[in-house]
């Protein structure tokens, strides 16, 4: 893990006037995004740097207090993977995803919902926030079955990766019924099934399919990187449809990259009218996308 190098900065030295005119651009936006739900993928080194992740509890609860609707979804696979090699057990992965055996699930689920959810929760609480930790079960919020993935290169053969879920519904009433309560969703990234089994899934492709059920404003993936790079490593700022199509064709976007981009782009299509990939190692890198006019990262349209 890298930690950021950023120092804090001095405000003090910026003149009032100044001050005064760096607030007042915010209005627009305030006025803008006023009871609009945004939805958060929050992972990479925002979740593991402490000054990050106090960052992003102060971007979440200052949002929620002008009025705008935060949900965070996270995910935790670098949580997971040292959980699991406590325990002798190593993590594999087919197409950017985690292969869960029973024995992973349970590691899956305790660090997730008691783990890392837990942490978030008390962090955003900890800055005048009231955040309360969901995963699918409750309120029946994240139906799902099991993932049949087939092959990239040969799409009649399928892979076996365990119990890795796919979405079949969202019930988002738990998730309306915090946020017009003041409340702050955590939600975990963790589906049943009709037996009440458990399922892993993505948890880039439940930010995007809860952004596109709530109708989201906006959904923003936080990662370890500037956004979407071509093959030169410069940053593409926007991206549409059949432009993403030719990246995973020529398998500039790959890896982790995959189910990161396919749920951003169906998102996009179902009518999410903003998809931001977004640096998270940037401080504040949130509030300078959402209330600024700085565009950070890559943005994805649907054409």
């Amino acid at each position: 893990m890298t930690t950021s190098t950023h120092q804090a900065v001095d405000v003090s030295q910026i003149a009032p006037r100044e001050k005064a005119e760096i607030l007042s651009q915010a209005l627009p936006y305030i006025r803008k995004f006023h009871g609009k739900t945004l939805v958060i993928k929050y992972g990479g080194n925002a979740m593991t740097d402490p000054s990050l992740q106090q960052d992003f509890a102060e971007d979440v609860v200052l949002l929620k207090l002008v009025g705008m609707n935060p949900i965070v979804v996270h995910g935790g696979g670098p949580q997971i993977e040292g959980a699991l090699n406590r325990l002798g057990k190593k993590g594999t992965f087919i197409q950017g995803m985690r292969v869960t055996d029973e024995e992973t699930m349970e590691v899956v689920e305790w660090v997730l919902a008691g783990q890392v959810q837990q942490d978030i929760v008390g962090l955003i609480n900890s800055v005048g926030g009231k955040a309360v930790g969901l995963t699918g079960r409750d309120g029946g919020l994240i139906r799902a079955h099991k993932l049949k993935m087939a092959d990239k290169d040969d799409p009649k053969k399928m892979h076996d990766v365990g119990q890795v879920g796919e979405i079949t519904g969202i019930d988002p009433s738990v998730v309306k019924a915090l946020q017009d309560d003041q409340f702050i969703p955590v939600i975990s990234p963790i589906g049943f099934g009709d037996e009440g089994e458990s399922y892993n899934i993505n948890a880039d492709l439940v930010a995007s399919k809860l952004a596109t059920v709530l109708r989201a404003e906006k959904l923003m993936l936080l990662t370890n990187t500037p956004g979407v790079l071509d093959k030169e490593g410069k940053l593409l700022t926007d991206l549409t449809a059949r432009r993403i199509d030719e990246l995973f064709a020529d398998g500039t976007i790959s890896g982790g990259m995959l189910p990161k981009i396919a749920g951003a782009l169906d998102a996009a299509k179902s009518g999410v009218n903003a998809v931001h990939i977004i640096d998270g190692r940037v401080p504040h890198a949130m509030l300078l996308e959402i209330l600024t006019d700085q565009a950070y990262g890559t943005m994805i349209r649907s054409h």
